[in-house]
């Protein structure tokens, strides 16, 4: 009989060559975009709410969505670098 514990154990652990998983990736990026997303919410919220003021107008984008657009712009700039 032979003794298979050792192999599982090896290819359990990931060797230094080897990057992350595209699945770390994606849930890190994800994380950083939630968070990036609820810090840039209040001054999305406020610039919505004066720019409302101004023009007396809400067919502009709300909040969520400014906030929403500055995370897209703000994380992917995180990864390029």
């Amino acid at each position: 009989m032979s003794d298979m514990t050792s192999d599982m154990i090896e290819t359990a652990v990931e060797t230094p060559h080897e990057g992350p998983s595209r699945k770390a990736v994606k849930t890190e990026f994800m994380v950083y975009f939630a968070i990036i997303f609820l810090a840039t919410l209040p001054l999305a919220t406020l610039t919505w709410a004066l720019s409302a003021i101004r023009t007396r107008s809400f067919t502009e984008k709300g909040p969520m969505a400014r906030a929403w657009t500055q995370a897209r712009i703000i994380t992917p700039m995180i990864f390029s670098a």
